[in-house]
């Protein structure tokens, strides 16, 4: 088996949970979506970065691992495109006892199961119809595989949270029934938190968006946060 990876680098987590802790980002080429708002443009294509046999991927990783690093995150692209490469680096990393996490849209159920096992920490990034992510044929299709995601990290017990990129353009009536979507899938104890992180540098929203935004996940849920890219507020990559 061979994996394509784009780059592998330490940093601080921007994002989430889990935000400003040291993480070593193993960043998989490929992604099927072109949200109009994506940092990481670059990676998208499946013929970016370099290909790796999975036993020098390991090794490389390994060689890259700082001390004290907290967890080990396959971003991407979007890791579910090379799930079976992602599972056995994951299980990798779970043997020298540092977590690994998962960032992904989980467009794909059937892919997500062969991660899951190997995932400690699992965020799932639900797309709103304006963030570009696919045509509007397709997307009721993939929101449905990231709510059957949503519905295995929680039945496996894994702590997985949500995240939602709002912009100028996200519409709080869309907003808000895909907010209802996912807690008529998981109930509010069953989240590890829930993250509105708002655009940065293209469309950004209003405060006053971001507001509403909020009100409308905390009518279900009081733990979200409205929280910006820490990494790009630092000049972190």
């Amino acid at each position: 088996m061979k994996v394509r990876l784009y780059e592998i680098f330490t940093s601080l987590e921007g994002e989430g949970i889990l935000y400003g802790t040291k993480t070593l980002f193993v960043r998989l080429a490929g992604c099927p979506f072109t949200c109009f708002y994506c940092d990481t443009k670059e990676s998208l294509p499946m013929d970016s970065g370099q290909e790796y046999e999975i036993a020098d991927a390991c090794a490389l990783i390994e060689k890259n691992l700082a001390e004290n690093t907290y967890k080990v995150n396959f971003t991407g692209g979007d890791p579910l495109v090379q799930a079976e490469a992602v599972s056995e680096m994951a299980k990798f990393i779970q043997s020298k006892k540092i977590p690994t996490y998962l960032e992904s849209s989980c467009f794909d159920s059937k892919k997500f199961a062969k991660v899951l096992p190997f995932i400690d920490y699992i965020k799932i990034e639900l797309k709103t119809k304006d963030s570009e992510f696919v045509d509007a044929k397709h997307y009721s299709t993939l929101i449905e595989n990231a709510l059957d995601c949503l519905r295995q990290s929680v039945v496996a017990k894994k702590p997985t949270y949500i995240k939602i990129v709002v912009s100028s353009k996200t519409e709080l009536e869309t907003f808000s029934d895909l907010v209802k979507k996912i807690f008529k899938t998981v109930g509010t104890r069953d989240l590890k938190g829930f993250i509105i992180q708002p655009t940065y540098g293209i469309a950004e929203p209003t405060l006053q968006k971001l507001l509403s935004f909020y009100d409308a996940v905390y009518s279900y849920y009081s733990d979200v946060r409205v929280v910006p890219q820490l990494h790009k507020l630092i000049g972190a990559p």
